[in-house]
C-alpha cells in the first residue's frame, strides 16, 4: 500500500479489511511490525483501533522493547496469518531487521504462504529497491528483494518522490517498478502482480520503465474498494485504548 490505511486519519477501512480478505481464513491472526516507526505507541494504538472490531486476532511485535518484553521472535511471526509492516524509515527498518535476523524469518514466512503487507516503508521493503526519505532528500535504496522490481510510495502525495523515482529508473539505478498512491495497493501472488486495489477516488498505481533514455509511466487499472463512507464507522481510538488496557490487565 502506498500510504494511508489505519495509520493516517481518517484512514482507509476498506484497505484494512482487504488485508484480512487476502488471508482467506475465517479469523486470521494479524501481527503489526512497527519497526520502521521506532515501535511508536501511536501507530500501535491506531492499529488496534482499526483491527479490534474486525474478525481477526490482532497483536504486535516491538523489536525495540524485547529487553522488557522478551518473546521468541520466529515463533511469534511464523504463527501468524498476516504480517503487517508499518510506515517510517525503510533504511532503519532493514537495519534493525537484519540485526535480529527478522529478514530471514520473513522470507520463510513468505515461502510458507503467510500474507506479507505494509504501508509506506512497509510496502517498499519487499521489493528489490525503493525510494526512501530516511536521508532527508529522496534517494533509492535496496530492499529485501522478495518481489521483483522497484516501488515508490506516496506517489502523488509527496511530490519529491516521483521525479526521484523516474530519474532512478531512467538511469537504471533501480529496476523498473511501481509507483503507488496513498489509499491504493498492489496484490502479488508469489512474484506476479495479481491486481491493483484502490480505496480512494483518484488513488491508483503506475508502472514506470526506461525507454530510449526516458522514464515512461503507465497508469494501471484498479479494482475499486468500498469508500470510507460506505462502511461502518470504526471503533473510536479512545474506546480501543480502553479495551487494550483491559486486555493487558487480564
Amino acid at each position: 500500500m502506498g500510504g494511508g490505511g489505519f495509520a493516517s486519519p481518517p484512514g482507509d477501512p476498506s484497505l484494512d479489511r482487504y488485508v484480512l480478505d487476502v488471508a482467506r481464513v475465517p479469523h486470521p491472526r494479524i501481527c503489526l511490525l512497527p519497526t520502521a516507526g521506532g515501535d511508536a505507541e501511536d501507530q500501535i494504538r491506531r492499529f488496534y483501533a482499526a483491527y479490534r472490531h474486525l474478525p481477526c486476532e490482532p497483536t504486535h511485535l516491538s523489536l525495540f522493547r524485547l529487553g522488557a518484553e522478551p518473546v521468541e521472535v520466529a515463533s511469534v511471526l511464523l504463527g501468524q496469518d498476516v504480517l503487517y509492516v508499518g510506515g517510517g524509515s525503510m533504511l532503519n527498518l532493514l537495519a534493525v531487521w537484519r540485526a535480529h535476523g527478522v529478514d530471514a524469518i520473513l522470507r520463510e514466512a513468505w515461502e510458507r504462504g503467510i500474507v506479507l503487507c505494509g504501508i509506506s516503508a512497509g510496502s517498499m521493503c519487499w521489493f528489490e529497491a525503493g525510494v526512501t526519505t530516511s536521508f532527508g532528500a529522496p534517494r533509492p535504496v535496496p530492499g529485501l528483494g522478495l518481489l521483483p522490481g522497484s516501488n515508490s510510495v506516496h506517489y502523488h502525495g509527496e511530490p519529491a518522490r516521483r521525479p526521484c523515482f523516474h530519474e532512478a529508473i531512467r538511469t537504471e539505478a533501480v529496476p523498473p517498478g511501481w509507483g503507488v498512491d496513498d489509499g491504493a495497493g498492489l496484490l502479488f501472488a508469489g512474484r506476479e502482480l495479481a491486481e491493483v486495489a484502490s480505496a480512494r477516488r483518484d488513488a491508483g498505481a503506475y508502472w514506470v520503465e526506461e525507454r530510449a533514455g526516458a522514464a515512461v509511466e503507465t497508469a494501471l487499472g484498479a479494482r475499486e474498494l468500498p469508500r470510507r463512507e460506505e462502511l461502518e464507522p470504526p471503533t473510536p481510538l479512545s474506546i480501543a485504548e480502553w479495551r487494550e488496557t483491559r486486555m493487558r490487565r487480564r
